[in-house]
């Protein structure tokens, strides 16, 4: 990947989902009105019902000069279509997606609940709501609320092939306070491609083509929204950088949101079918594991199994054989064999290098779909 951060030694970057916000952690923060370390702040109140307002104008009709209406009016037209999700002890976010009480998050959000607590902007009481279906390999799942309330608002959502380096954008969380769950920045690149990691919460998927952002993204803003300034969703927040030189701590000023392109197919797929039918991801058909050299260093892929008719098996690699490079690109590890396919589709016929018995063989494979 291209996402490295700058220092003496120009270590590679880590990524992981913000750590989930507890609910205990939540009440404290409103008794207390503070914000603890690694969380998104909580207001000590809830806000006033939001009103609805008319769509504004497009960005380029209004006044360089007059950001700060621009984004209270962002604000008043998204904000209500943001909501706060209670899976088990954690809490996290996401986006009213259709008239018909749809919402979509992060999978991570929801982890492996079946039924949720939704708070809405225009419902003093929360509402229940359960699992339409869940697409970990994308970091996205849908939830239907089993009561529509009323005046319940569905977010406008953007276009991906619009959105460009240097826009104005808000993280937006659960509606608890406007000021504490609002977070402003530009896009800083489009098009990465990041893995997650399983360890804390997240789902392990690579995704890519997402959306790198310097808005702050924390336990309130993953599964909201990320917005332009014309009140349209670009992105779904779902993970932060971290650097090794920090600890592990995270990065300032790095965050990423999933593509509203991915966002609309796969919840539409959700929706209409209740699973992902389609998910245009590229796959070899295998489970393996990272292997290490003499140097003790990552040096492939270990299969473990491949699936009969899928592509690996397809083109003869077995368990035991040691992938190294796809397409002419190396591979020393899982997440980087994951993101080479990320790039790739299903159907592309790519070249497989692999080691066997201490040689080096190639195949030719059709990958096959995630």
């Amino acid at each position: 990947m291209d996402a490295s951060l700058p220092s003496r030694r120009r270590r590679r970057p880590a990524y992981r989902v913000p750590p989930p916000l507890t609910a205990a952690l939540c009440a404290v923060a409103l008794a207390a009105g503070c914000s603890p370390a690694g969380t998104a702040q909580v207001a000590a109140q809830r806000p006033a019902r939001a009103a609805h307002s008319a769509q504004p104008a497009p960005l380029t009709q209004r006044s360089g000069n007059d950001l700060q209406t621009a984004y209270e009016t962002v604000i008043r037209n998204v904000l209500p279509s943001v909501v706060q999700i209670e899976a088990g002890n954690s809490l996290g976010s996401g986006v009213v997606y259709d008239g018909q009480g749809h919402i979509v998050t992060n999978a991570h959000v929801i982890g492996s609940g079946r039924t949720f607590t939704v708070t809405v902007a225009n419902s003093e009481q929360p509402l229940r709501a359960e699992l339409v279906s869940s697409f970990p390999e994308q970091d996205l799942a849908v939830i239907k609320l089993d009561t529509i309330p009323r005046g319940l608002k569905a977010a406008a959502f953007g276009d991906t092939a619009k959105v460009a380096v240097g826009q104005i954008v808000l993280a937006m969380g659960s509606p608890l306070g406007l000021s504490s769950s609002v977070t402003q920045g530009i896009v800083s690149a489009v098009g990465r491609t990041v893995s997650e990691g399983a360890a804390g919460g997240g789902t392990g998927a690579t995704i890519a083509n997402m959306v790198q952002t310097s808005a702050a993204i924390n336990p309130g803003n993953s599964g909201g929204a990320l917005v332009n300034l014309d009140s349209e969703v670009i992105g779904i927040p779902t993970l932060a950088a971290t650097d090794p030189e920090l600890g592990n701590g995270t990065a300032p000023g790095i965050g990423f949101a999933i593509p509203v392109s991915m966002v609309r197919t796969v919840a539409d797929q959700i929706i209409k079918h209740g699973r992902v039918v389609d998910s245009g991801r590229a796959a070899l058909g295998i489970t393996g594991r990272t292997v290490v050299g003499p140097d003790f260093q990552p040096a492939g892929v270990a299969v473990v199994t491949a699936r009969k008719g899928g592509a690996a098996a397809d083109a003869g690699i077995r368990a035991g054989d040691i992938i190294t490079a796809v397409g002419g690109t190396r591979v020393t590890t899982i997440a980087s064999l994951s993101e080479v396919l990320a790039a790739d589709k299903p159907g592309q016929r790519v070249k497989v290098t692999f080691t066997r018995g201490g040689g080096t063989r190639t195949a030719e494979a059709t990958l096959g779909e995630m």
